[in-house]
């Protein structure tokens, strides 16, 4: 699986308060990157696999929801994060 239990832990502990806090909204979107990123290889070398295309826009949809939220709530966060990532506006 490419996505285990370690990796998700520093996921959480790099963008988020402490490994623990999943639900922090840097935490989120940091995940949902690196899922992005994971699902786009599977798509450059499965060109036809429909419902993972379908799952990677309902992701990315996701995230873009997530970084509204942080962009309206605390918008140096939300420059930080975006810079880190390497997210394009």
């Amino acid at each position: 699986m490419y996505l285990s239990k370690e990796k998700k832990q520093e996921i959480f502990e790099k963008y988020g308060k402490s490994n623990t806090d999943t639900g922090s909204t840097e935490g989120q979107i940091a995940l949902f990157s690196y899922r992005i990123s994971h699902l786009t290889g599977h798509l450059k070398s499965n060109r036809k696999d429909y419902s993972t295309q379908h799952a990677l826009i309902k992701l990315v949809g996701k995230r873009r929801s997530l970084l509204d939220y942080l962009k309206k709530k605390d918008i140096e966060r939300y420059r930080t994060l975006i810079a880190e990532l390497g997210i394009r506006k």
